[in-house]
């Protein structure tokens, strides 16, 4: 059961919820909307040996690893 992160459409809300493939289609805790955009999130990969850092995918403008590229990420 993966976590996503969305962005509700009417309120601006950014949330992340447990989606089950047998449940219901989520919906927004602020204002209940259904207008949802699923948001591309990073992930943590965790080792055997704790000893080794995991490097995290950089994106081509070298900030957050956003896969769009320059300009894709809102943290710009």
């Amino acid at each position: 059961m993966p976590i996503y992160e969305y962005h509700c459409r009417h309120c601006s809300n950014e949330f992340e919820t447990l989606v089950r493939s047998s449940g219901p289609a989520p919906s927004c805790p602020e204002c209940h909307g259904t207008e949802l955009e699923r948001k591309l999130s990073t992930f943590a990969a965790h080792t055997a040996s704790a000893s080794q850092p995991v490097a995290a995918p950089v994106s081509p403008c070298g900030a957050c690893g956003a896969p769009g590229g320059p300009g894709s990420c809102r943290l710009q």
